[in-house]
């Protein structure tokens, strides 16, 4: 497929194309990545878990940022009906190939499009939408995919967006190793300039509050917890096998208290689900 255009959503097409290139670029990596990743798996589990709590048997997913696809085949490999949307030409290659050999042509179905342009997604309404893992981070503003929700999302239904936080304590601890630039980088207020396979491009960071108020009042928060906030960002594949013990330690103290205030304010990620009360 080729790189879909983006001529109403700011800041510019060339960020969108910046966005585009680095994760086409990063697709053929990204599943590997995830190969004998201990940490990863458990916070992929978690995600999952928590929005099993809110899936109906009957519910329509609509995944944002699908990437190559491996959570839209995870929901479509337990039966539910999954439309991805992803601008990477690359990860959307990748989809298309999980979806011929998990024999998901039924179930889980993909469209070039940006989470900017929801109102151009087809096979909606949806009864649940969902990102996963800061895709939505590329935008300075969470209004720019907030604001056709409504043209895409059932009365009554769900939404679980997991979006990096600026409070991150294992980043903000690397100030103690003299590494201020990263550990500070979160709390720009102008963003941060990510790079991703040889490719800058801006991210920002988003607090639970600034996320509701772009979701806005017929919005109501079902459920918030941290992703990570006491064990390692996903950055750091090697942790749990070199320090097994302290990471076991660190994922029982994660369990217990991510789901708590402030906690489940911080992390590598919130996780942070919301309903939509507008009725017709």
């Amino acid at each position: 497929m080729t790189p879909m255009s983006h001529p109403l959503a700011p800041p510019t097409d060339d960020h969108f194309g910046r966005v585009a290139e680095a994760f086409s670029r990063k697709a053929d990596a990204y599943d590997a990545f995830g190969d004998d990743h201990i940490n990863l798996a458990r916070l992929r589990r978690k995600v999952y878990d928590h929005i099993l709590r809110f899936l109906q048997p009957t519910d329509r997913m609509l995944e944002l940022n699908a990437g190559t696809g491996i959570d839209a085949a995870f929901f479509a490999g337990r039966g539910y009906a999954v439309h991805a949307i992803d601008i990477a030409p690359g990860m959307l290659d990748h989809l298309a190939t999980k979806i011929e050999q998990q024999h998901l042509r039924d179930r889980l179905t993909y469209q070039a499009a940006s989470f900017t342009e929801l109102d151009r997604v087809e096979t909606g309404p949806f009864q649940y939408v969902f990102s996963n893992f800061g895709g939505l981070n590329c935008i300075p503003d969470l209004s720019l995919a907030s604001r056709h929700l409504p043209k895409i999302l059932a009365p009554g239904g769900k939404l679980t967006w997991v979006i990096m936080p600026p409070i991150c304590p294992w980043e903000m601890a690397l100030i103690f190793k003299g590494k201020f630039s990263i550990a500070t980088r979160r709390l720009r207020r102008s963003g941060t300039l990510a790079h991703v396979e040889g490719v800058r491009f801006m991210t920002h960071y988003f607090t639970p509050r600034q996320v509701l108020a772009a979701l806005g009042s017929d919005f109501q928060l079902l459920r918030l917890e941290g992703l990570s906030v006491f064990t390692p960002p996903a950055d750091r594949q090697d942790f749990p096998r070199r320090f097994p013990r302290l990471y076991r330690g660190l994922v029982k103290i994660d369990d217990a208290l991510s789901p708590r205030p402030p906690f489940n304010h911080w992390g590598d990620f919130f996780i942070l689900t919301a309903q939509y009360t507008r009725h017709e």
